[in-house]
């Protein structure tokens, strides 16, 4: 029977008879996934000083990673790598949408960030980028007082070791 589920983390709706293994939109693992009438999805949280500049510095790194895999979409010299980079590059403007919806901001500038027309130089930026938001998420989340803004962080973490295991695999 098709069911009706939602991500935890970026609140989006997937019609199926099952959970898909990622969710679609942000790439969060299976055990985010519920059907809609037990899902709670809350953006309204109260962020203390740490987790809010935590909170503006993952926006920041979102747009700026969206930006470059929009960019490699267009540019790389690979046509699996122009699907790659198109498909992480939504996944990331999803994230950066979660934390502005936890920020509470209407809108937020796009990124402008450049990019290769060599796929293998793309594959090396986006093993960097990734590692970097790893880096970054995992900390956060360690700091984070708020649950809502360590479950984000958390999942976060586990979704761009994905994206990392993308690259480690073409780079190889």
């Amino acid at each position: 029977m098709v069911k009706l589920y939602r991500c935890q983390i970026c609140g989006d709706g997937y019609i199926g008879v099952s959970p898909p293994t990622n969710c679609p939109f942000c790439g969060a693992h299976m055990e985010y996934l519920l059907e809609a009438k037990d899902a709670v999805v809350n953006f309204d949280v109260s962020l203390n000083a740490k987790d809010r500049a935590n909170a503006e510095r993952a926006l920041q790194v979102e747009i700026s990673n969206s930006a470059f895999y929009m960019c490699a979409a267009n540019k790389t010299n690979d046509t699996e790598g122009k699907v790659l980079f198109k498909t992480l590059g939504k996944i990331e403007a999803e994230h950066a949408s979660i934390w502005r919806k936890i920020l509470k901001l209407d809108a937020v500038a796009p990124g402008n960030e450049t990019c290769h027309v060599e796929n293998v130089e793309n594959l090396k930026e986006s093993h960097a980028r990734e590692t970097r938001a790893i880096a970054i998420y995992r900390k956060a989340g360690a700091e984070a007082e708020n649950p809502r803004i360590k479950q984000i962080f958390e999942a976060l973490v586990d979704i761009e070791t994905d994206h990392l295991h993308l690259s480690e695999a073409r780079l190889s």
